[in-house]
């Protein structure tokens, strides 16, 4: 059957909430989208609608109709509403750009991130790390994991993929980013444009964060435009670029400034978060954090771990699989319909919203059983293949899949490396935790923890 008569024949709309007052769906996922999405999955199948002011949304919890959306139809669809408005801070970078540019600029960008480059950016990872536990921590120290790694992360990102130094900016850019994702709730909200012309104290909070923001990134261009030095990180790369395949031209100084803002957020405040739920997973199962242990002890012998080393730790590697799981850092994606589209036997019109949650489908009983529990042994390669692809998808899939998944996969294995071969880390007492679902998934109250030196 064609695609056009699978559309006409399905012509029945997906089940989901109903509500007589205007906006109570809206008000429910503005105060809880996890809690919110999770009942809609659990309680109407695979293939739900709810509506969010005037706007349809269908959200897919099924991988096969995840898999047709990020890859097999992906030309069906753009991006949703929230990174059309991230616009306003990320401008045309990888993240929010449609095709053609974003093939181009994807084409500019891939070779930075090949396998053998990111490689090179592994004692740099390591380095950073043990420099923040040898000046920054001490024994029974308790302090706020999600700000060290947050600051830790910040470093990496600025050293490896720009070749300069922002530990001294570190706190500045820290609290520009934490404006701007407070700022991001708002561009899901109904009127948003109409908000954002108005002289209200969060707005003007975001666009002075921007505005901060933007002038440490045109530093990093406009240094090394007068350099003329070709370091071999990301920006020399993305500034020396050509596009042979088409006009042969490099990219404008705003574009760079997309393209680096979008790294500058994507490259540590993900893997931030990753981390950070980690260490907490790690401190409520000590069972698995003396197997995780175990393995450093086994394969590092009291030495750094080096980039050699990563096909060893195959538990940690496990153990950071396991926390996106439960807590990917990117916990929603969104792709707004081009035209009418059939899934599972329902019609789904042009313009509605197609809503995909890692967080939702990674807690799918069907494919992790007592999806609740931290259990690492869910990754070995038999239950790897055992699962259709995309049950778990923490950085999406198809020609939008991330671009720095393989250097985030290498941080985060590394960096959890390095800093458990040295320390444990337990919860301090009362300690509240709970999910703040922004841009990225973080822990809403920071994360803080008291540091315990391994004998």
């Amino acid at each position: 059957m064609k695609a056009e008569e699978k559309v006409m024949s399905a012509q029945t709309s997906p089940p989901g909430p109903k509500s007589f007052i205007p906006g109570l769906q809206l008000l429910a996922f503005s105060r809880d989208p996890l809690e919110f999405l999770t009942g809609v999955a659990r309680r109407y199948g695979d293939v739900a609608r709810f509506t969010n002011g005037t706007q349809d949304y269908v959200i897919l919890n099924h991988p096969d109709y995840i898999k047709d959306v990020l890859v097999t139809h992906n030309a069906d669809f753009m991006k949703g509403r929230g990174l059309q408005r991230a616009k306003r801070l990320l401008g045309e970078g990888l993240l929010t750009s449609e095709p053609p540019l974003h093939r181009r600029q994807r084409r500019l960008a891939q070779p930075a991130f090949h396998k053998q480059r990111i490689a090179a950016y592994a004692s740099m990872m390591v380095d950073y790390a043990l420099r923040m536990e040898r000046e920054r921590w001490h024994d029974n120290q308790t302090l706020d994991i999600a700000q060290e790694m947050m600051h830790l992360t910040l470093a990496i990102v600025g050293k490896t993929l720009f070749g300069t130094e922002t530990e001294a900016e570190a706190e500045e850019v820290r609290a520009a980013l934490t404006a701007t994702m407070e700022s991001f709730t708002r561009f899901m909200l109904p009127f948003a444009e109409l908000l954002d012309k108005l002289p209200l104290p969060a707005t003007r909070r975001f666009q002075q964060a921007r505005a901060r923001l933007d002038a440490i990134i045109y530093r990093m261009i406009n240094e090394r435009r007068a350099s003329r030095e070709g370091r071999g990180d990301l920006l020399s790369m993305l500034i020396m670029a050509q596009d042979e395949e088409e006009d042969g031209a490099g990219m404008s100084d705003e574009q760079l400034r997309d393209e680096c803002m979008t790294i500058f957020l994507a490259g540590h405040e993900t893997t931030a978060n990753a981390l950070t739920w980690t260490w907490y997973l790690l401190s409520q199962h000590p069972e698995v954090e003396a197997k995780l242990h175990a393995e450093l002890d086994a394969v590092l012998n009291d030495r750094p771990p080096a980039v050699e080393d990563l096909p060893s730790l195959r538990y940690t590697e496990m153990v950071l699989a396991e926390s996106m799981r439960l807590y990917p850092p990117a916990w929603i994606l969104g792709r707004r319909a081009l035209k009418d589209y059939e899934v599972g036997g329902f019609r789904i019109p042009a313009g509605s919203i197609v809503v995909m949650s890692p967080y939702v489908m990674h807690r799918n009983e069907r494919y992790f059983p007592e999806p609740s529990r931290f259990d690492p042994e869910r990754w070995t390669p038999e239950e790897k293949e055992a699962r259709p692809q995309f049950s778990y998808f923490p950085f999406g899939g198809g020609p939008r899949r991330c671009i720095g998944e393989g250097f985030a996969w290498m941080e985060g294995i590394l960096v959890i490396a390095t800093l458990a071969r040295t320390w444990r880390m337990r919860l301090a007492p009362g300690h509240p935790v709970e999910t703040q679902p922004m841009v990225t998934l973080r822990p809403k109250h920071g994360m803080r923890m008291t540091l315990e030196r391994r004998k």
